[in-house]
């Protein structure tokens, strides 16, 4: 399988940017979806934001770098990779908080409409914690009713008493993608609105949020858009929400003239009013990089590899007998830019892998999941960690202790 991986890499048009990331010698790095590889254009970058525009610049950067409209210039960057006007996108806070406003900005919107009594935010069991988490937190308070159903019962969840339509479009255990035009047509016809998770699908594969009538949606900078640990979040309302637009952290810069200093707040224009605190300008900085990176090799050149990636592991993985429970969906088409399988001792063979310089990650209970991120990735990688896991399930090196005890990070 090695040299079919070369001749493919040969002819691959996308391998020469795997030049533009910083991948560690004898590393075969399968866990790109939970955070990006460093750009080699990032340090420079941050050298001179933090040495030119803020060593020298000071205060003075804010104009004289611009960096007061930097939310909205990486927004708009944004934007075309998710299929949104770049109006509609800004780049802000994490996606916990991206999702805290937006939904209570859908149910503020729904009680505009003269629909008070819709409160009910309907998401999946095991949808990624934090949507869940910030659903909960908004029941706590009095403002929302969280229901969750499985997928099969989504449509027959959709009632007369459903404010919202929370999902994340490609999930994060298994990849399993959600039918994005069909749930959202379904949701409107219910009357209600729908926030979309794009945290594991920006800059893996196409999204078109304005062809399916998405009205919000958030998403990650650290992951596919390779913006570093913690990098800024992003936001996306429809412009045919952008006047009625209400969001409860009303912080100054958020406000329409924020350095008038008035004493009362009046809503900035259309996505500027999700804007808060004041802008991380380090971490857009690094965002900013990665993002015209992921625009510069184009998203569905990045979608049709990930696919071939993807499929070639599997390949491998039957040429050397490896029997393992495949829980991603076997439509590459089907699912995000991931194989998700399921093993008792998951963690334990995620470790011994690591161990090996093959990193991927575990997801409770009993995930072992590979990302597949083609802008630095090789059918040699794919190849020689699919020989890797052959190995160790084979060995059973997997049980020694070491590789049984949980890091605090998982």
């Amino acid at each position: 399988m090695l040299e079919r991986a070369r001749h493919l890499d040969a002819a691959d048009p996308l391998a020469g940017y795997r030049g533009r990331f910083e991948v560690p010698e004898g590393v075969i790095y399968l866990d790109g979806n939970s955070l990006g590889c460093l750009p080699k254009a990032t340090p420079d970058r941050l050298a001179k934001v933090v040495r030119g525009e803020w060593g020298e610049g000071l205060i003075r950067s804010w104009n004289s770098a611009d960096w007061i409209t930097m939310p909205q210039r990486v927004g708009a960057k944004i934007a075309p990779l998710i299929g949104a006007q770049p109006h509609e996108v800004i780049a802000a806070d994490s996606t916990s908080v991206n999702l805290f406003k937006l939904i209570s900005a859908a149910l503020a919107l729904q009680e505009s409409k003269g629909r008070p009594s819709r409160k009910t935010v309907l998401s999946e069991p095991g949808n990624f914690p934090t949507d869940l988490y910030m659903i909960d937190g908004l029941e706590k308070q009095g403002l929302a009713e969280r229901r969750l159903a499985e997928r099969a019962s989504l449509l027959d969840a959709l009632d007369g008493e459903v404010a919202l339509l929370l999902l994340t479009h490609a999930h994060y255990k298994t990849g399993a993608l959600f039918d994005m035009a069909a749930l959202t047509r379904a949701a409107h016809d219910a009357g209600a609105l729908v926030l979309w998770d794009l945290s594991h699908s920006v800059g893996a594969f196409p999204v078109h949020l304005n062809r399916c009538e998405a009205d919000f949606a958030v998403g990650c900078g650290y992951k596919y858009l390779n913006g570093g640990p913690g990098a800024p979040a992003f936001a996306f309302v429809a412009e045919c929400h952008h006047e009625t637009l209400q969001q409860p952290l009303s912080g100054w810069m958020g406000h329409a003239a924020p350095f008038a200093f008035s004493d009362d707040y009046e809503p900035g224009a259309a996505t500027d009013r999700l804007l808060c605190g004041t802008p991380p300008i380090l971490g857009l900085a690094a965002l900013e990089v990665g993002v015209d990176l992921i625009a510069q090799i184009g998203v569905d050149r990045l979608y049709g590899k990930s696919k071939a990636l993807s499929e070639f592991f599997r390949q491998c993985l039957a040429e050397h007998g490896v029997d393992i429970d495949l829980v991603s969906p076997s439509d590459p088409a089907a699912r995000g830019s991931q194989l998700s399988f399921r093993h008792e001792n998951a963690y334990a063979l995620s470790q011994a892998l690591i161990a090996r310089g093959v990193i991927g990650d575990f997801r409770d209970p009993d995930i072992l999941r590979f990302g597949f991120a083609p802008a630095y990735l090789s059918f040699a990688d794919i190849a020689e960690a699919a020989r890797n896991l052959a190995e160790v399930l084979d060995s059973g090196e997997w049980h020694e202790e070491e590789f049984s005890r949980k890091a605090a990070v998982t």
